[in-house]
């Protein structure tokens, strides 16, 4: 993978493929590079009015491509369902690719919908809860995968149980990490319970590096903290690769052959370039751990896997 690029990426023609957060950043990258090799893509957003402009963009660059915009909001269980019952009309049984690559970076204190603090409930429960609901169809497609967009970052903080809402102390990058590493663990995690059921679908996992998208400045701007929106845009600009990098190591993990369960992918580097696999903090391999998050992410998501009629539990 030393040199892997999009040129790398195999013929997807006849694939169908799921992106979360797709209207910007690697995400928009991610669908892009695969409508260009023929996949059929939905465009998996919040903000409707940006996932249109995305649609809009890429048909743009990629005038054969075929693509489409369906709202949903990861910090809203009812919009994850929502979307999930909603693909039915796509491709009918067939999901080949589910690519969770939405997020939310160092906010100021929030809750969703359902009152979870809003990084671990975005980051980490809302993608729990689109892959379980959508696992019957990717069960059905030979070559499955599902890719979870993690970060470097997740080695600053492990899971904490007794906090998961940080309810008695928020620090936003703590609370991000925390997200992150919860990423990890539910992709070793659910390559555990494919492999238990005899499934074929690949988990991995992917981080970008250090890439320039509007992740970084979303907190300071919320705040209104205009000096360090600038600091953050001034790094962007200096230090980051760009979102085109940034996708690399998400599609090298979405298309490469051979690609191992469990698999985590980036920049060689940890901050840019090609990808490859990339170091992982020692807890995020605690299979112990993975099991108790699953357990409290199906208790406050409602949803449980079914791996074709088997119990999501381990044996």
């Amino acid at each position: 993978m030393t040199r892997w690029n999009t040129s790398h990426i195999p013929d997807q023609t006849g694939r169908s493929v799921v992106v979360t957060g797709a209207n910007s950043g690697i995400g928009y990258v991610t669908a892009r590079e695969l409508a260009r090799r023929g996949a059929r893509v939905v465009l998996a957003c919040r903000n409707e009015a940006r996932g249109v402009a995305a649609l809009d963009r890429l048909r743009t660059e990629v005038p054969t491509a075929e693509a489409e915009f369906r709202p949903l909001d990861l910090a809203d269980l009812s919009s994850v369902r929502d979307f999930a019952a909603g693909l039915d009309t796509f491709d009918g049984e067939r999901l080949d690719l589910l690519i969770n690559n939405a997020g939310v970076m160092a906010l100021p204190y929030r809750t969703t919908a359902d009152g979870f603090e809003m990084q671990f409930g975005t980051n980490h429960l809302g993608h729990f809860a689109l892959t379980g609901l959508l696992l019957p169809k990717l069960l059905a497609t030979p070559g499955a995968r599902v890719v979870t967009v993690s970060s470097m970052l997740h080695a600053l903080s492990d899971i904490d149980f007794s906090d998961l809402n940080s309810e008695r102390t928020y620090r936003r990058w703590v609370a991000y990490a925390r997200s992150k590493s919860a990423n990890l663990l539910f992709t070793r995690e659910l390559s555990r319970r494919l492999a238990a059921a005899g499934s074929q679908v690949v988990a991995a996992a992917s981080h970008p590096g250090y890439a320039a998208t509007n992740l970084q400045t979303a907190g300071a701007r919320m705040e209104g903290r205009s000096s360090a929106e600038r600091v953050i845009d001034l790094g962007n600009r200096l230090i980051a690769q760009p979102a085109d990098g940034g996708a690399l190591g998400t599609l090298c993990a979405a298309t490469a052959p051979h690609m191992r369960p469990d698999s985590f992918v980036g920049p060689r580097s940890g901050l840019r370039g090609a990808p490859a696999p990339s170091f992982r903090a020692p807890w995020t391999k605690k299979d112990a751990v993975g099991e108790r998050l699953w357990a409290v992410s199906e208790e406050c998501t409602g949803v449980r896997y079914e791996f074709g009629g088997r119990e999501s539990a381990v044996r």
